[in-house]
């Protein structure tokens, strides 16, 4: 009997560290998804952040919401492609709009097919002196930060993106710095199919911009307390 006892607490163990194992293999594929994601919208990579997206996924962006793959297409390879490189997908001359992500805390779901992120993201962004075209309303040299909370899948075993929700927080001009500057990206009025590359929907509330200051509400609890936080969101 302390035979068959000690194997069935060795069978439990294992299958303790398997599912451990696991669960840490999809927190990394995750940040590196999210990472990867990163690195494509650094070279107005288009066609290949959205293939990172769930057939279903959706995007919240300043104040409008983007729901299914199509009306993804329509903000990166639309707008965004049309606004930054004219078309081109990937990099142009003179265009610089890199995105430091960091700070990223990952959950994975105890099902291991769904998972929530929170990222940092940094951006400088802007048009060398030489370039002929510059990109408006986007000032020659700026900052942006932002937070990122998103929500992913795994589908048919490949993580993808679910929800984008990128909380743009302020911009600032390089020069004159955050303390003398606001946003230069306006909330969007119209949806599509009257603008174009309109989202599907906008917000009830339109979210606030620096000057104004807002926490981005955590997808976790507090590590200590155990409870969610519940302030204020703007």
């Amino acid at each position: 009997m302390e035979t068959h006892s000690a194997i069935a607490e060795l069978r439990a163990e294992l299958e303790a560290v398997k599912r451990e194992v696991r669960m840490l293999r999809d927190v990394h594929e995750v940040r590196t998804l999210h990472f990867k994601y990163g690195y494509y919208i650094d070279m107005c990579l288009y066609d290949e952040a959205v293939d990172l997206f769930a057939d279903d996924g959706l995007v919240y962006f300043l104040n409008g919401i983007y729901r299914g793959k199509e009306s993804v297409r329509r903000l990166y390879a639309g707008w965004f492609r049309t606004m930054f490189t004219k078309g081109v997908n990937g990099p142009v001359y003179g265009f610089l709009l890199d995105h430091l992500l960091s700070q990223d805390i990952v959950d994975i779901a105890e099902d291991g097919l769904t998972a929530r992120g929170r990222f940092r993201c940094l951006m400088q962004a802007g048009s060398h002196e030489s370039k002929p075209d510059k990109v408006r309303p986007m000032p020659d040299q700026c900052w942006e930060a932002g937070i990122h909370e998103n929500v992913y899948v795994k589908d048919a075993g490949i993580w993808k993106i679910k929800e984008l929700n990128y909380n743009m927080l302020w911009q600032a001009e390089y020069d004159a710095g955050w303390a003398h500057s606001s946003v230069h990206l306006e909330p969007l009025t119209r949806t599509f199919p009257d603008d174009p590359n309109g989202p599907d929907a906008l917000m009830e509330t339109a979210p606030r911009f620096w000057p104004h200051t807002r926490v981005v509400p955590f997808h976790y609890p507090h590590p200590v307390t155990g409870r969610a936080w519940t302030g204020s969101a703007s």
